[in-house]
């Protein structure tokens, strides 16, 4: 039998693939592509669907190179994907109507402000807040300034689809138009209890039922490839799952109480709660974790919209430094008495604040402020929002946490994970894999495709953890939490 699982790992800012050895989910070869990023006007992001497919078909051949494998060895393949992000294409052509809108867009905020009484029984239902971030408000907006494209659409001639859908779409020749649970569950049309479409959500956002995919379990039967040119037909999709509960399954947090966030674009935070969904008190969401069967699963989610999308500013906006990486030498050598603090609400707060039209701020600066004590505050900037992310759960859950999982881009930055620890008051613990997101897609096609018969036996297969613990009195990270709030409310106060 094939002993090679492919995950296919779509990201915000990149495409990765990654070719893992199904019998220890060792990585044999990887590669990856940056996708352009399009910002038509300020608070409005886009993708070209039609780049994110190209950049699959020109990274899984790379990856499979790398790996010294052939292609008639992969088992079955893994999907996971930057969630919410909206893609509207024809069902005969495959052409995509326009622009993907991406999950950072904010141009439906007037919509959702406008609304704003309606948010209690639309959050009963899909345990989400309205919104720009979620999908329905981006379809509507689509529909709403294209009569012909709406018409279309009610015919049935239009197709929806979050990242995930578009690709197995297109990995399938066309011939299937479904997705997960996980992401169902991100598009404000999804009834997480009853786990099926809802007709009432889909006549407020006024989103023609002919257009959403068919929803299945994160490990199933997707659909098989077909037509392409760089796969032979025939190799099965097993596991799908949006970024963020990928990586929660990745990181092995299976049971009630395990959280993991991921710092990538933006930072997220997932809390497994069981079998219950666990409505929270404290302005986050409930969403549908990673699911190998009938039996449902949920999760707390807090989302820091801005993370490493924050070093990147400053790396390409402001042209403070060359590389990603040099943060870590800039915050070493920063001076701790240098008071700056950077809220980085670039595209506004997520949890537990929802404030669409907050912006960022850099506050406290002096004549003595140099650009390391910057980096440093962009870096302090996401893991206080973590911090309050957790503080929030912790009040919901009525009990803290033992750690903090972790893994993406900044989970390499060793001085930020010690400032995440000092912040929380919580040992941190590092993934021995980088990036949890593309293993978890692996682990739940492994499991999709039998490979692998249960979440104990993945348990076995991952490595330990690196520990980061705290270092600060407990004193000391109060005083510097309030001070994170005070710039918090400015910011939010400047927002009107």
């Amino acid at each position: 039998m094939p002993s090679i699982i492919l995950s296919i790992d779509q990201g915000t800012t990149s495409t990765r693939a990654v070719v893992y050895d199904a019998a220890t989910f060792r990585e044999l070869g990887s590669a990856a592509r940056e996708i352009a990023q399009h910002y038509p006007q300020p608070g409005w992001v886009e993708h070209d669907a039609c780049e994110i497919w190209t950049s699959v078909a020109d990274v899984v051949p790379q990856a499979l190179a790398k790996a010294g494998v052939d292609a008639k060895s992969i088992a079955a393949i893994g999907i996971t994907n930057q969630r919410e992000t909206t893609v509207l294409w024809d069902r005969v052509t495959g052409t995509p109507v326009g622009h993907a809108i991406v999950w950072q867009d904010r141009r439906t905020t007037d919509f959702c402000r406008e609304r704003s009484s309606e948010k209690d029984w639309l959050c009963e239902r899909t345990g989400l807040v309205l919104d720009p971030y979620f999908s329905a408000t981006k379809i509507r907006w689509m529909l709403e300034r294209d009569p012909a494209l709406r018409s279309a659409t009610e015919r049935g001639d239009i197709a929806f689809g979050t990242i995930d859908a578009w690709l197995i779409w297109n990995l399938t020749g066309g011939k299937a138009h479904v997705t997960d649970v996980t992401n169902a569950s991100r598009t404000l049309l999804f009834n997480i209890h009853k786990l099926s479409w809802d007709h009432e959500l889909c006549r407020f956002f006024d989103v023609p039922r002919a257009c959403l995919p068919d929803v299945g379990f994160s490990s199933a039967a997707f659909g098989s490839t077909r037509g392409l040119g760089f796969l032979p037909d025939g190799i099965p999709i097993t596991g799908v799952a949006g970024d963020q509960q990928a990586a929660l399954f990745g990181q092995c947090a299976f049971a009630p109480g395990e959280a993991k966030c991921t710092y990538g674009t933006g930072a997220f935070f997932l809390l497994h709660t069981g079998k219950i969904p666990v409505a929270s008190r404290h302005e986050l969401i409930t969403t549908i974790a990673a699911m190998t069967g009938p039996e449902p699963r949920y999760a707390l989610e807090g989302s820091v919209f801005v993370a490493g999308a924050a070093v990147q500013w400053l790396r390409d906006g402001l042209q403070l430094f060359d590389k990603a990486e040099d943060t870590l030498e800039l915050a070493r050598h920063s001076n701790p008495a240098e008071p700056v603090l950077f809220v980085p609400a670039l595209v506004g707060l997520g949890s537990p604040y929802w404030n669409p039209e907050a912006r960022g701020a850099i506050l406290g600066l002096s004549r003595g402020t140099t650009k390391a004590d910057v980096a440093r505050a962009a870096l302090e900037g996401v893991a206080f929002q973590v911090a309050e992310l957790i503080e929030a759960a912790r009040s919901d859950m009525g009990s803290s946490l033992a750690a903090l999982r972790v893994d993406g881009g900044m989970a390499r930055n060793d001085w930020f994970l010690q400032c995440q620890a000092d912040v929380l008051g919580l040992p941190v613990l590092r993934s021995p894999h980088g990036e949890s997101t593309a293993l978890g897609a692996a682990f739940l096609a492994g499991i999709g495709c039998e490979l692998w018969k249960s979440e104990d036996d993945l348990r076995k297969v991952l490595a330990e953890a690196q520990p980061f613990e705290p270092h600060w009195p407990e004193q000391v990270r109060q005083q510097q939490l309030t001070r994170w709030r005070k710039a918090v409310q400015a910011v939010i106060a400047f927002a009107g």
